[in-house]
């Protein structure tokens, strides 16, 4: 059953809202920078971040590992929790260059558990943002869960609502192909589905899922 509820729910979201796109962003290094600043806020403060950097001309590892911590955090405020943000920025950026040199290249040639575990040795970086990086930014065969995944699999009973990160990941992971574009896909849909309607106060009337089996007395999320 779980197997194809889960490629069943993945179809009806498609159907529905499309591809999204995800995730915005001009290479690698900013879509590290934004999945670090995504943290506890909402994506168009992240592109207004982003585009602050952008317009100073400082989102290059380099210049950002040499700006000081209180100027990164005026450039990052609409972020919100900018000094945090501006904190576990410079963790990253100083564990990039005192182990990789701050380039790229050298993280690419790390492997997938490696790479997970030392980006988790930062911190500030949690299980979602190191595994945002490792998807979207290093296109590696890992499935992203959230809050909004939690929803929806617990309100489906794909899982029980005491679920841990790795028991959610691994029912995706476990249930699908291992394939980059569709854990990229999967996950954003969820993600929208999550915004849209599978709020801690449901909103089941017109969801693409509303025809599924599902219990909405789960709220705890």
């Amino acid at each position: 059953m779980g197997r194809e509820q889960i490629v069943e729910i993945y179809e009806l979201l498609f159907e529905r809202f499309g591809g999204q796109g995800w995730w915005p962003g001009d290479g690698r290094l900013e879509i590290i920078v934004g999945a670090i600043l995504t943290q506890n806020t909402n994506w168009p403060n992240v592109e207004k971040a982003i585009a602050n950097l952008k317009s100073r001309d400082v989102l290059t590892a380099e210049k950002l590992h040499g700006l000081e911590q209180s100027a990164l955090a005026e450039l990052i405020r609409p972020s919100g929790y900018f000094n945090i943000k501006a904190k576990r920025l410079g963790n990253f950026l100083d564990w990039f260059f005192d182990n990789y040199d701050g380039e790229l290249e050298n993280l690419e040639e790390l492997d997938t558990g490696r790479l997970r575990e030392e980006l988790l040795s930062v911190k500030g970086i949690g299980r979602e943002t190191a595994d945002s990086i490792l998807l979207y930014a290093f296109g590696r065969e890992i499935f992203v869960v959230d809050t909004y995944t939690a929803r929806v699999a617990v309100r489906h009973g794909l899982i029980e609502p005491n679920c841990d990160y790795e028991q959610l990941q691994y029912l995706f992971e476990s249930n699908l192909s291992g394939d980059v574009k569709l854990f990229n896909e999967y996950h954003a849909l969820l993600v929208r589905v999550g915004k849209e309607f599978c709020r801690p106060k449901a909103r089941c009337e017109g969801c693409p899922l509303e025809g599924l089996e599902h219990c909405i007395d789960v709220e705890e999320f």
